[in-house]
């Protein structure tokens, strides 16, 4: 599976960052009863975070494009606490919070923006439940943050 993924990554002309350190008191990833619990991912552009309020001067487009540079960050996570993704079985469900006016109601189309790429890299196993939400504010300004649940198989 990860050699899929990295033709896939190859092909979309996108590669996974470097995982993130927590920005506060808590671990990126737990593991526990066959799920990996991952901490909400920010989108990271060039070493910074986008920041954004959609419905105020950040665009549907843009805002996607933040959901899917949340996403590669979840993966990168992934990668980094498993070594490889040969484990992953499934990716259960991601939320999505959106930072967004009061009167933007589009959140499922920015979250969109994750979704696609978990099913582009993980195929059927990246189809997944999912909560969009919008949000009066995220940590160090973002447009959007994701945080995921992911089914893994035994190690070999």
């Amino acid at each position: 599976m990860t050699d899929r993924i990295d033709r896939t990554l190859a092909d979309l002309g996108l590669a996974l960052p470097q995982a993130a350190a927590p920005v506060a008191s808590y671990v990126p990833v737990v593991e526990a009863g066959g799920l990996l619990h991952v901490s909400g991912q920010l989108p990271f552009r060039d070493g910074k975070v986008v920041t954004g309020r959609l419905g105020d001067g950040t665009s549907l487009e843009d805002g996607q494009e933040a959901a899917k540079l949340c996403a590669l960050m979840v993966v990168a996570q992934i990668k980094a606490h498993l070594g490889n993704l040969g484990r992953v079985v499934r990716v259960v469900k991601l939320g999505v919070f959106v930072n967004s006016t009061a009167d933007f109601t589009d959140q499922p189309k920015v979250a969109n923006g994750a979704s696609d790429l978990m099913v582009a890299l993980f195929g059927d196993a990246g189809k997944h439940a999912r909560a969009a939400v919008g949000v009066a504010a995220l940590p160090l300004g973002a447009a959007v943050e994701v945080d995921a649940i992911v089914e893994v198989g035994a190690a070999l």
